[in-house]
């Protein structure tokens, strides 16, 4: 078993705002185009004379993809973005994005945050490592999320459990605060993103890595 802290030992030297924003968009745009895609191809099939047959075939490709892209967009605001100016979210409302997320990946979710409320570096740290935990299940499994709040601090584990379950090479690069070496930026990105606002905040994050067991985990002040 590998566990790493996110102490300044493994940290490189600090990404340039615009590298780090750029890398983000590319991210996000990478999500969002293939429902967008889908949603297209599927008012292509609508307009095709020759494909009225698969009307209602086309239909349903709109409507998950539609779902897709919304819950994907949701779910961004609040993970990714400012989410207009509120500081506190309620821990119901982050389960129900996290959730979104989780209908459209193979993993299930079992949300076990039981604090009401939680700061904006919290909130995006719960709903990153738990789409980071699902995307270490690529043939199935359970994220199990929770978090509690002691002596003046959140600590949040996210345990990625299942068959296969594994963490990409760029992503615990990421989580420690370097860079993404030869792996794939869109991946590395929201590792390290995660990384640079736990740190903000005055936390930190850990990382364990098991057989067909990955534990997530951060530690922020409340």
């Amino acid at each position: 078993m590998t566990q790493t802290p996110a102490t300044a030992a493994h940290e490189s030297p600090p990404i340039r705002p615009a590298e780090l924003a750029a890398y983000l968009a590319a991210r996000m745009c990478h999500d969002f185009i293939s429902p967008a895609s889908a949603i297209v191809s599927g008012l292509d099939l609508l307009e095709d004379p020759t494909a009225q047959d698969m009307r209602e075939d086309a239909m349903g490709l709109i409507a998950a993809s539609a779902r897709k892209l919304a819950d994907l967009l949701a779910f961004t605001r609040v993970a990714f973005g400012a989410s207009a100016s509120a500081e506190t979210f309620d821990a119901r409302e982050l389960e129900k994005l996290a959730q979104g997320v989780f209908a459209h990946m193979r993993a299930e979710l079992d949300w076990q945050v039981t604090t009401p409320a939680v700061n904006k570096p919290a909130a995006r740290t719960l709903l990153n490592l738990a789409q980071m935990a699902g995307a270490a299940l690529p043939t199935g499994g359970a994220a199990r999320v929770r978090a509690v709040e002691e002596g003046g601090a959140m600590a949040i584990t996210v345990e990625a459990a299942g068959p296969r379950a594994r963490l990409r090479p760029e992503v615990l690069s990421g989580l420690r605060g370097e860079g993404p070496g030869e792996g794939l930026h869109g991946h590395w990105v929201q590792a390290r993103y995660v990384h640079l606002f736990v740190t903000d905040a005055g936390g930190r994050v850990l990382v364990e890595v098991g057989d067909e067991k990955v534990t997530l985990g951060a530690t922020i002040p409340a």
